[in-house]
């Protein structure tokens, strides 16, 4: 290969890499309970708006005061990096060291556990909105996990509706979203190819709808009544255990042991997607920390459990897996949630170890290629409660990145037929 080949060579590969698509680094085993959130008081994707603070902490397990540091970029809507530079959308700098954790007291296990909130001393302020990585480092620069999130202005109204799916055929398992966006104050240009939408169920990125286009125009509104386009599975309400109380048999929980660890064992669950649906409430996957006999600091004073879960499940699997999902470790399937077939009990077993607190949880099918389904063992109804959110960025003609400028909610508990 001579000098230009090579040369051309790694030009064409640095802006390969350049517009790639960015993936969220899932943590390895020693970090834990990653809680991250902007004003809910709930671990879940955090979508705040200009001003507003976001917050960051884990546990690292080996608990020897290990050093970590954080960077923030930003992105397109289609996770591509975008052409601002840093100065652009920060005030402020990043690249540094969270200085703030603190030491497991009076648990089994130890850890250390890691803070930081944005804005602070050094990261002043975020500027611009859009797409958002958090990266988090280790002191040789290598990347520990990095978590997604999202920065608005509010400039756009979104109203949002869910329906039933007018396909007889999945009338009974799917959920519709329809919504409008209203845009008084700011005229979208061009709005097929310059309005981007993101349609979440339950905060989750993963099964997000990302490739609507407005339908139609009426005054300065966008209409989007998609039917199968805009159509999520409608799951089943998530199971749930609460082992506040470590030491003894709680909600969900069936009985309790002591060996270097307290283990805390599941009652077993069952096939629901043959049942008829029963409403339960629940925190659409996501989790809480908590301690019933903490005095000071949960963070710190919540121990770790070995949780047992265990599944009856008999229809085949054929080249299928089933994991535990939930937003417990951000909806990842990895191998601390895979369900392994004992043969003695004939059931599905798992035992990961969590930090005490209330947690979602479903069981799913996972095939070869990723994909997850939650029907073949959960079931889908049309009546589960389920929180939609609808994000809307614009980037005007000549513009450098794409704002986000719109955000709308509904549940499902306010569904309609029409």
């Amino acid at each position: 290969m001579n000098a230009i080949t090579l040369s051309l060579f790694l030009f064409l590969s640095y802006i390969s890499i350049g517009i790639s698509q960015v993936e969220e680094i899932v943590e390895p085993e020693y970090i834990r309970t990653i809680q991250f959130k902007g004003t809910s008081s709930q671990s879940k994707l955090p979508i705040i708006e200009l001003g507003q603070s976001l917050q960051l902490s884990f546990d690292d397990i080996i608990g020897d005061e290990a050093d970590y540091y954080y960077t923030i970029e930003h992105f397109n809507f289609d996770w591509t990096r975008s052409d601002l530079s840093k100065g652009e959308y920060l005030d402020g700098f990043d690249d540094v060291r969270i200085e703030t954790y603190e030491n497991s007291f009076t648990t089994l296990q130890l850890f250390s556990h890691y803070m930081v909130s944005i804005p602070n001393r050094e990261t002043r302020a975020i500027k611009k909105s859009g797409n958002y990585l958090l990266r988090i480092f280790n002191d040789d620069g290598n990347i520990i996990f990095s978590r997604k999130f999202m920065v608005l202005e509010r400039v756009l109204s979104v109203g949002v509706e869910i329906k039933r799916a007018r396909k007889i055929k999945n009338i009974e398992q799917q959920q519709v979203v329809q919504f409008k966006i209203n845009s008084p104050k700011i005229l979208l240009i061009n709005p097929k190819q310059n309005v981007k939408t993101l349609v979440l169920q339950n905060s989750n990125l993963k099964t997000a709808i990302t490739n609507l286009k407005p339908q139609y125009t009426i005054g300065s509104e966008l209409i989007y009544k998609y039917d199968q386009e805009a159509a999520f599975w409608g799951g089943n309400e998530f199971l749930y255990f609460d082992n506040k109380d470590v030491r003894s048999s709680s909600n969900g929980v069936r009985s309790v042991s002591l060996n270097d660890l307290y283990e805390n064992f599941l009652f077993t669950n069952r096939n629901r997607s043959s049942r008829p649906y029963t409403f339960n409430p629940d925190l659409n996957g996501n989790f809480q920390v908590r301690n019933l006999y903490t005095t000071q600091n949960q963070n710190t004073e919540a121990d770790y459990v070995l949780m047992h879960f265990n599944l009856q499940y008999y229809l085949a699997l054929d080249d299928k897996e089933i994991h535990l999902y939930g937003n417990f470790n951000n909806w990842t399937i990895d191998q601390t949630t895979y369900m392994r077939y004992n043969e003695q009990t004939n059931t599905y077993q798992n035992a990961r170890l969590f930090k005490q607190g209330f947690y979602n949880y479903k069981y799913v099918l996972v095939d070869r290629d990723g994909t997850v389904e939650q029907g073949p063992i959960s079931g889908n109804f049309w009546q589960t409660e389920n929180q939609y959110t609808v994000l809307v960025y614009y980037r005007a003609p000549g513009a450098r990145f794409d704002r986000l400028l719109g955000e709308g909610y509904s549940s499902s508990t306010k569904i309609t037929n029409n």
